[in-house]
């Protein structure tokens, strides 16, 4: 019995050095269940916890007050591939902050005091396949880039937050969506909403609930109805509305127009009294060689 005590001391030994060192790495006042998941949801934080293992791949901070991200927090937590921010503080996500994360599949920001999702917020992150956005009650504004280069992003949610209306380019540049929830947002059915309607009607399937579980207000009463009491006919008026673009292209053209006339007429004008001049002054030398 005593060389196999020997024998497996030294395996003891290691095995109480790892458990040690799991341990001391594990932020304080955080839970770290296994080598590479460090769980610090609902423990009051109000900023990011220090000395989190460079090599975690889930990290929990649900449920506590961390108003901000800072723009390199990903550069060194390379291996992270679940991200749970979920009913925090935040108030804006800074352009770039998740783009160096490239393993990045899962990423929860519920709950949260977004205001806007800009362009650039996502970067690079390819490898993101199920983003969280619902439920932040000030989120009114999504730019149509705000998901481009998310290639692999099959799931989206945008559940219960403010938003009036949404580009269809920022849905049609995800081709690898199959699941996104809008329902419960206080969309409007103007013209706006036009394009966002007819793109929820060709890919109702990607709803959870169908179109049956989306409103909207109408412009005029500010009466809720059903999606499904709406059809392409109820934005045929859209079709002959002009844009800013639009009419900043007919007024420029005018413009353009209207000085290319007047050029012509002094340049015309010019020609006719120059030649008028030049037939009066031959007529004159005619006379005086005749004399």
């Amino acid at each position: 019995m005593l060389p196999c005590v020997c024998w497996l001391q030294p395996i003891l030994i290691l095995l109480s050095s790892v458990l040690w060192t799991r341990g001391e790495n594990c932020p304080a006042t955080c839970l770290c269940p296994d080598p590479h998941t460090v769980d610090c949801s609902g423990r009051g934080l109000t900023r990011l916890p220090d000395e989190i293992p460079l090599d975690v791949r889930r990290l929990l901070l649900a449920d506590n007050w961390i108003p901000r991200i800072p723009s390199d927090f990903l550069v060194l937590y390379s291996d992270l591939v679940y991200l749970d921010l979920r009913n925090n503080s935040l108030s804006h996500i800074e352009p770039g902050t998740l783009s160096t994360s490239s393993r990045l599949v899962f990423l929860d920001l519920g709950s949260n005091n977004l205001t806007e999702i800009p362009k650039g917020t996502f970067g690079e992150s390819r490898s993101l396949i199920k983003l969280r956005l619902g439920n932040n009650p000030y989120l009114s504004m999504v730019s149509e880039d705000a998901f481009l280069g998310l290639t692999s992003l099959r799931e989206l949610e945008l559940e219960r937050n403010a938003l009036s209306s949404l580009k269809v380019g920022a849905l049609s540049q995800l081709p690898s969506l199959r699941v996104v929830r809008l329902e419960g947002n206080p969309w409007v059915c103007n013209c706006n909403f036009a394009n966002l309607f007819t793109w929820l009607m060709e890919n109702s399937h990607k709803l959870p609930n169908g179109v049956e579980g989306m409103e909207c207000s109408l412009p005029m009463d500010g009466r809720r109805v059903s999606l499904t009491q709406l059809s392409k006919d109820s934005f045929r008026e859209c079709q002959a509305t002009l844009t800013l673009t639009d009419l900043l292209i007919i007024i420029f053209s005018g413009i353009s127009v209207s000085v290319v006339a007047i050029m012509t007429s002094f340049f015309l004008a010019s020609t006719v009294h120059c030649f008028q001049r030049w037939s009066k002054g031959t007529k004159g030398d005619e006379e005086e060689s005749e004399e």
